[in-house]
């Protein structure tokens, strides 16, 4: 619970603001839909990161900012949806915030169950976390303290308009 979710919708407000047409897929959402066929085990984790990934590229063919929300524990499932996405168009923003501040900022008090052994395969609990070795972005504590999550959506949003993908 590092704020993803939080983040992912202030990133999207901020584009619209600015014109930009975008679309905000979050784990939990698509675990109630278009996922909901699928566990936590961790073949169950690929072909989540796989749908989402496919969709995502439906929305970038289209034109449309997409901005996935979830938690992907497994290099090999990011990099198969980088290699999805031609261009460089694929941008991984790494919430590097320790596990304390996540269990801190659980709302729906998944750490609290996964910890009782009520929910099994939780990443950073008893399901591993592999940390990205090349993110275009990594959003860290400042000085002990967690960002905002509108410091965070504006982080990724600086990072967009130096590197080009704002421009029409």
């Amino acid at each position: 619970m590092s704020g993803k979710s939080t983040v992912a919708c202030a990133l999207s407000r901020e584009l619209h603001c600015r014109g930009h047409h975008t679309y905000v897929l979050d784990g939990d959402n698509l675990r109630h839909g278009l996922n909901r066929d699928l566990s936590f085990k961790a073949e169950d984790r690929t072909e989540n990161i796989r749908r989402v990934g496919e969709v995502a590229k439906l929305f970038a063919d289209a034109g449309t900012i997409c901005i996935a929300s979830l938690i992907s524990p497994y290099r090999r499932d990011r990099d198969a949806c980088r290699a999805l996405v031609p261009d460089s168009r694929f941008i991984e923003v790494f919430m590097d915030l320790p596990l304390e501040i996540c269990e801190a900022r659980d709302p729906k008090g998944l750490y609290k169950l996964a910890r009782t052994g009520k929910i099994k395969g939780f990443t950073g609990v008893d399901d591993p976390y592999e940390s990205p070795v090349n993110s275009e972005i990594v959003i860290k504590m400042e000085d002990g303290e967690c960002p905002s999550p509108k410091a965070m959506a504006m982080q990724v949003l600086l990072y967009l308009e130096q590197n080009g993908y704002l421009q029409a």
